[in-house]
Parts: C-alpha cells; structure tokens; sequence
C-alpha cells in the first residue's frame, strides 16, 4: 500500500459523524413537533400553578385572607407548608421543627422574627388534626383539585409553559442518550448542546444557562483530576500502589480487581464514592502503564477492566448505609414524614449491607467476564515500580507534602458536612470547594505548576459531566423525572403490577433507569414520593412502607450504564481508556442483577426478618 492506513479515531479525535448524528436530531424534533400529551399538561399544572394555589388556599384556611394580601409571616407559614406538603410531611410537628437555615435552603424569603411569628401563631391556633386536616387537603387540591381544562386563561399559559419545558426535557433526554451511546459527536460538545437547547428552547435564560455549570460537583471532579495530577507528578501513587499490594503473592490481575472491589465497596457506604474514585484513578493508571511490555505495548482491555472496577465498585458500595448517599437520607426522611417510620442508622446497616456482600462477588465475575485483557499479571508491574521506589530513596519533601495536603482534603470530605451542623464552620463548603483549595494549595507549595494542570487534567471530562448535572436538574425541576414514573406506574396497573412485590419491581427498575439519566438524589426525590404514596395506599401501616423506602433509595444507586450516571464513572473516564460502550457491557448485565439481588432480598430476607412492630404486608 502507498498510503499507511489511518487509525480509527477515538475519543475527542473524532469529527461529526453526520449520517449517525441525524438520528438523534431527527428525534429531538420529533418529539418537540408532536402534540403534547395531556399528562404533560396535568404535570405542568402540579409544578407551575399548583404551588400558588396551594399558597392561596393555606392563607385562605389559616387567615381568611388570599395569599396576595397576607403579611410577610402570614406568607411564610403558607409557603413553609407548602414546602413541607411536597415532602409529605403533614403533621404540625414536622412544621414546628423547621428552622431558618431548611427555609432558605428551600429558597423561601425569611426572617428570624417572620419565622418565630409563624410557629407561634400555628402553636397557639391550629390543633394538630385541623393543621393535617388542611394539609391533606391543600395536596389533595394540587394533585387533584386542579385540572388543566378548568384554568384560567393566565393559568393555562403557565401549564402549557410547564408541560413544553417537560417536552424539551424528554427531547433533550432521548438526544443526549443517543449521542452518548452512539458517540456520533464528541462527548464534550453534547454539554453545551445541552445549555444551548435549554436556551434556545426558552426553558433558561441566557443569563442563568452559564451558572448552571459550575455546579459543586464540577468543582469536584475538577479539583480530583488536578491532585491526580500532582499525585503523578510527584510518585506518591507509586508508593501508595506499593503499600497495598506490594505483600501480594500471587499479583494475578483478577485477584487485583478483586481486592479494588473488597476495599472500595464497604468504604463507599460509609464516605464519598467520589472521593474513593478520585483515589484509586492514579492507582488504576499507574498500574495499567507499568503492566505494558514490549511483546504487548497495548492493552486496551486491561485499562478498561480497571477503570470499570474502580467505577463499579464504588457505586455499588453506596446502599450499605445511609452516609451512602443522599440518596438513602432522602428517602429516611420521606419515610419519616410521610408515615412517622423511622429507620435508623444501624438499622438501616443491618438490612441493607448485605446486598454489598452479595453484590461483591457478583460484581467481579461479571466484569472479569465481560472484559479479558491479554495481560494476566501485574507481576511486572510491581517489580517495575519496587525499582523506581527504590530509586527515589525515601519520602522527599515534597512526597510529605503532596500527602499531607491530600490527607487534609480527605479529612474535609469526611467532615464538612457534620462540622457545619455542629456549627463548627460558619457556612458549608461543600466537597467540590475543598478538592479546589487542594488544586491550589498543591500550586501554593510548588507541588505543581499551572502547565502541570494544562496538560494531565482532562477538561472535557470537566464539562462532560457539568452537562449532565444540567440535564439531571432540568429533568427534576421541570417535572419530567416525575411525569416519567408516574406515567409508567399508571401504564403498569393494568397489568395488576401495583401492588405487592410486582410494584416494588416496578418502583426499582424505573428508579434505577431514571437514576442513570440524573444524580441518584434527584431520581429518588423524583420517585421515591410516588412509590411510597402507592405504598401507603396499598400496604397501609405495614413493613412494605420501610421496605420500599430502602428499595428505592438502593435502586438510585444502579447509575451503571452511562458515563453521566454517577461522578465515578465521570472520574474515570478521564483515565483516557473507557468508551461510553464499555459502561454498557458492563453496567447491563449489572443493572439486571442488581435489580434482582434487591428484589430477592425484599422477598426472602426483608420479609423473613419483618420491620419492629408493623404487621407483615
């Protein structure tokens, strides 16, 4: 041949590919062009008019008077109820206990003294049975009460502004996922095509659009690709590589992937799967370019093989305990207002870890099964770093401090939350906060230098996932995530799957699908008030309420499939040496065996052991 032949290109090499990307175009459109379903029309009234009237109606029950002429306190105790009403929590207890810091972290303009005259006046006024008794009405009025055809004119405008924001998030949705499956254009480019559709679709305004991504969790995963970075630079991943595995006898790369998984998966129930993420990736890397010899100079299976373990790991570690995720807290507190159940921590330990011990071994065929690498051990690997460890002698100065730095960062991880309850740190920081100070205290030090970053962090990875999180916001806070379960539990019905174990199946797949679409607390705020509304209607006051509670939380973290699923399969795309088909071979057969270990436990174990005092469902 005259010519070399050229090299398939991969990842952000790679141009429009026009003939595939015309498809999920066309269906972009597609969808946006076709009538708009009523049950779109009904969800857009929930979400646009239903709060005003529900505000209108608790002025007009408490005060006599309609929400525009109420004062500020008289305001406020509506709105509070109102916000409390979407969570299912009615009882006047619920109402009394909210302090200043859950208004305005729920966005409701407040004062101290506002807030004091609110609860005394529902203290003193309102018995607990009438203050239910006017919740239960004020949900029945939005969830019923109001119908789109009964409107008025400015009414039906903001309904059918809602249901068209609901139609651009479900068009929006199926582009995304076909371009992410097909990577017909290059991933990075589908997030701002995001911002782009929401804009010029009217759903945000140019203004809001650029702040919708830098979200915390940006911040995250950008900070924990530039202390990868500094982690590289200075060969402190060499000796941590070598502290865990250097006292392994038999280095077979299975049994590697093994112990990933054996360490990963419990320590994700208790702290941040994005902070274990963020520390096993220049591990993982490490180990993947020391394994790579002259007769094999590439491997591209083993680096997919750990980087999906890494993955995999951590989100299925997230279940074993309620500091999981915010995903199990969610639902805890749903369950706590809803019904007055509490689950306690260790509580919910004993019921849900067992699914990591079963799902550990599970985990580990299936991705040993799905991807072979031609290199059997890491062998080599290890000798080749015992002699660049012993190269560099012992730790230098700035080894010590890359590790302390990073020690301090993970200390902040592990506490910024609890510190800010306790009153300890005047405002929350947030984890994304704390893996930036890190970045730059890394510069601060002369670990690293700005070129350093320029060069080792993969910023698409950075605005691949900023995108997600916008398309997740948008799918919760328009009310599509909800339209979604609802209307897929009313088509199931039918099929006498509403009740019993087929609704529990039903609840956690359709969360576990939604979850992969948008951030698992999201996916379990969207669903979880639905499934445990179902529940409560069927199963009163038995252990299927705590039961699925638990099962839907758990189904959140079922984020397997897609590269925006969940912040570890975003941090280890970044490796370089994933596709967004690999999350398919792997997550697939995952997602259903998940789903049928969390339905086997509910049956077998669950209902064996029985919930306290609640009689059996």
């Amino acid at each position: 041949m005259s010519e070399a032949v050229k090299k398939k290109a991969k990842g952000y090499d790679k141009y429009v590919d026009w003939k595939i990307f015309t498809i999920p175009v066309a269906l972009l459109f597609l969808i946006l062009l076709m009538p708009t379903p009523y049950g779109m029309k009904d969800v857009g009234t929930e979400y646009q008019v239903g709060p005003k009237a529900v505000v209108n109606f608790f002025t007009t029950e408490l005060f006599q008077i309609p929400s525009s002429d109420a004062e500020q306190w008289q305001l406020l105790t509506a709105q509070v109820m109102e916000q409390n009403m979407n969570m299912g929590a009615l009882s006047k207890k619920r109402f009394m206990s909210r302090d200043i810091k859950w208004v305005k972290s729920n966005k409701i303009p407040v004062t101290e003294k506002n807030l004091q005259q609110a609860q005394k006046y529902i203290e003193e006024n309102v018995p607990d049975e009438t203050f239910q008794g006017i919740m239960k009405a004020g949900t029945e009025l939005r969830k019923e009460g109001l119908k789109y055809e009964n409107l008025s004119d400015k009414d039906r405008k903001a309904a059918d502004k809602g249901a068209w924001h609901i139609k651009v998030a479900i068009a929006m949705g199926a582009f995304v996922v076909l371009c992410f499956l097909t990577e017909c254009i290059p991933l990075p480019s589908v997030a701002f095509c995001i911002g782009l559709l929401l804009v010029f679709t009217g759903v945000v305004s140019r203004r809001d659009v650029a702040s919708l991504y830098w979200d915390d969790a940006c911040w995250f995963i950008m900070g924990s690709l530039m202390f990868a970075a500094a982690f590289v630079k200075t060969g402190v991943d060499k000796r941590v590589c070598m502290m865990m595995f250097k006292k392994l006898a038999v280095p077979n790369v299975r049994w590697i992937t093994l112990i990933f998984i054996l360490i990963i998966a419990p320590l994700a129930a208790f702290i941040s799967d994005h902070a274990l993420a963020a520390m096993f990736l220049p591990i993982g890397m490490l180990l993947y370019q020391n394994s790579l010899t002259k007769d094999i100079p590439e491997d591209p299976e083993l680096g997919k093989l750990i980087m999906i373990t890494i993955a995999m790991a951590c989100n299925i570690g997230g279940p074993g305990a309620p500091s999981g995720g915010a995903r199990n807290v969610i639902m805890m507190t749903y369950l706590t207002d809803m019904f007055g159940i509490d689950i306690g921590y260790f509580q919910w330990v004993t019921y849900c870890f067992p699914f990591i011990l079963i799902m550990i071994p599970l985990t580990w065929i299936m991705i040993n099964w799905r991807f072979r690498p031609r290199i059997k051990s890491f062998a080599p690997a290890m000798e080749h770093l015992q002699r660049e460890i012993s190269r560099m002698g012992g730790w230098n100065r700035q080894q010590k401090i890359a590790l302390v730095i990073f020690a301090v960062m993970v200390f902040g991880w592990f506490t910024e939350k609890e510190f800010y309850n306790l009153g300890i740190y005047p405002v929350r920081l947030g984890i994304g906060v704390i893996a930036m100070a890190g970045a730059i205290a890394y510069i601060m030090a002369g670990i690293v230098n700005w070129r350093d970053y320029q060069e080792k962090v993969d910023w698409g990875v950075v605005w691949l996932y900023a995108g997600a999180i916008i398309f997740g916001r948008t799918l919760d806070e328009t009310g599509a995530a909800y339209w979604l379960a609802r209307t897929a539990i009313d088509l199931l019905a039918p099929l006498g799957m509403d009740s019993g174990l087929p609704l529990l199946a039903t609840s956690n797949a359709l969360t576990a699908i939604i979850t992969n679409l948008m951030a698992d607390g999201p996916a379990a705020a969207s669903v979880g008030p639905i499934a445990l509304n179902m529940a409560g209607l069927v199963h009163p006051g038995t252990t299927y309420l705590p039961f699925m509670a638990m099962a839907t939380a758990m189904a959140s973290s079922f984020a397997y499939c897609l590269i925006i699923g969940t912040p570890p399969n975003a941090i280890v795309y970044a490796s370089g040496y994933l596709e967004p088909k690999d999350y398919l071979r792997a997550g697939i057969p995952l997602f259903f065996v998940a789903n049928l270990v969390l339905l086997g436990m509910s049956a077998l174990f669950w209902v064996w052991r029985g919930f306290g005092t609640l009689p059996p469902f």
